[in-house]
């Protein structure tokens, strides 16, 4: 038994070594010699790689551009394939309902929420998409209004904040309220915030993602974005204001923090919006790995800094006040207040990219390059002579006082978040018969007549035809 093995063994070595003779390197290839620790070597390349990428981007996107800079129209119509493909990375391409802006109401909760000696405040909700509704508030002059504006908070900020009806921000910050007081008529939705009261399934599981995040990872893989919702939400507000008056009216729309990133962006993919300020969010996007993952758009920085998006809204109006940013930690990327310089060079970018004059736009900071506001009063009255309006804005002592005897916004919350994750899943679950339209039954469009039957054969076809008409969906998965 023991000479058995032991010749076995000698055969085990000897053929070992005679393989190991016979191993030939693949052409254009050489050994792996690497020491130490390859999977953190191979992250390290892949993190090198990225950040060369992202580094080279700025200079790269010029070749997706082709401004023309003759006229106004002629601008426009030379952006515009550049807008629509923003427009689709954002998520921001089904068809919105109808317009119609709804004052609502019950015996403890009066859709007139608050009044003052110049303006009302209704509570408001408005139809956006299939099953998707804005909600918040609008505030209505007693006069006839000097214009239109969509006023954003930041995500973990209220309405109820910016129009004054609740604590929890500065007075200067209550920028809502001091349009209404001067005569704007003023819609303000609520954001998704970056709670997770909502995240989840009660009946699967809840889980501790931001109701931000949690949207954006249901909604990525079908298109769709938490922002792309916001900003469809903004824009269906905007497309009533525009009713409303007529045609005629100037619209505007100002935002801070996550309201300033929606803003920006709703301006930038929506000519009808005259004016934006933009207040606690613009800066060079190379570093948009390390913000929350609610913020990484596929794609974004191959074509878009916030200069390039700039010049989306261009010739229009854009103010940018220089804010403190709203400190968030720990959502899978944190928040931080820029330093100034980087500000003003990715600023300074616009002119370049289009030409100086083009565009009225202004920068607004503190000594030095000191934060200021939201809603300093330098930056409102800059937003304000964008509309038209040559006037100080005051802010007075009167302050609205709440009518509602049980209203919570825990409530509003949970019907925003869980309307998107709604709508979200009916795509989902539509998303088979959308495939086959778009590739089965282009490759073979017998197939689409075909039904289902307990039948043990089916009819088969032969497979030359599909194979060829595979080839361009190759060519596309390749791309995209």
């Amino acid at each position: 038994m023991i000479r058995t093995w032991t010749i076995s063994a000698l055969l085990l070595c000897f053929g070992a070594s005679a393989w190991a003779q016979q191993v030939q390197i693949l052409p254009g290839t050489q050994p792996l010699t690497w020491e130490g620790d390859l999977s953190q070597m191979m992250m390290d390349g892949a993190h090198r790689f990225v950040e060369r990428k992202i580094a080279e981007s700025i200079q790269t996107r010029s070749k997706y551009w082709t401004r023309d800079f003759s006229s106004g129209p002629a601008y426009e119509k030379s952006v515009e394939p550049n807008r629509a493909r923003f427009r689709k990375i954002i998520g921001v391409v089904d068809s919105r309902a109808p317009v119609v802006m709804e004052r609502r109401g019950d015996e403890d909760n009066p859709a007139l929420v608050a009044e003052t000696g110049t303006y009302r405040v209704y509570q408001a909700r408005w139809p956006v998409l299939e099953g998707v509704s804005g909600e918040g508030l609008l505030l209505e002059p007693k006069r006839a209004p000097l214009g239109y504006v969509v006023s954003l908070p930041d995500a973990d900020q209220t309405p109820e904040q910016i129009v004054g009806l609740a604590a929890g921000i500065g007075r200067e910050e209550q920028i809502a309220r001091r349009l209404a007081e001067n005569g704007f008529e003023v819609v303000v939705p609520v954001l998704i915030d970056r709670g997770s009261r909502w995240s989840g399934d009660p009946q699967i599981r809840i889980t501790d993602q931001t109701h931000r995040e949690c949207i954006y990872c249901q909604a990525f893989h079908m298109g769709r974005h938490v922002i792309g919702y916001e900003v469809e939400k903004l824009l269906a507000a905007v497309g009533w204001c525009r009713r409303k008056s007529g045609g005629k009216g100037q619209i505007g729309v100002t935002g801070y923090g996550e309201g300033g990133l929606i803003a920006f962006y709703s301006a930038a993919v929506d000519t009808r919006i005259d004016a934006a300020l933009v207040s606690g969010y613009f800066d060079s996007r190379q570093a948009v790995w390390s913000e929350p993952i609610y913020r990484n758009v596929w794609g974004l920085l191959r074509e878009f800094g916030d200069a390039e998006l700039a010049t989306l809204i261009a010739p229009r109006g854009l103010i940018v006040e220089y804010s403190q940013v709203p400190a968030v930690t720990n959502q899978k990327g944190d928040l931080k207040t820029p330093k100034f310089e980087s500000v003003r060079a990715e600023f300074d970018r616009i002119d370049a990219l289009t030409r100086p004059g083009f565009q009225p736009k202004q920068l607004i900071s503190g000594n030095g390059g000191a934060p200021v506001g939201p809603g300093s009063p330098e930056a409102m009255e800059a937003f304000a002579r964008l509309l038209g309006v040559n006037a100080p804005l005051p802010l007075s002592g009167e302050v609205p006082v709440e009518r509602r005897r049980s209203f919570d916004p825990a409530e509003r919350q949970k019907r925003q978040v869980k309307a998107l994750e709604n709508h979200v899943q009916r795509l989902v679950r539509a998303s088979e018969h959308v495939r086959e339209r778009f590739f089965l039954y282009k490759v073979a469009p017998e197939l689409a007549d075909e039904t289902w039957t307990k039948e043990l054969r089916h009819r088969t076809y032969p497979p030359d035809k599909f194979i060829e008409g595979s080839k361009w969906y190759r060519q596309y998965l390749w791309k995209e």
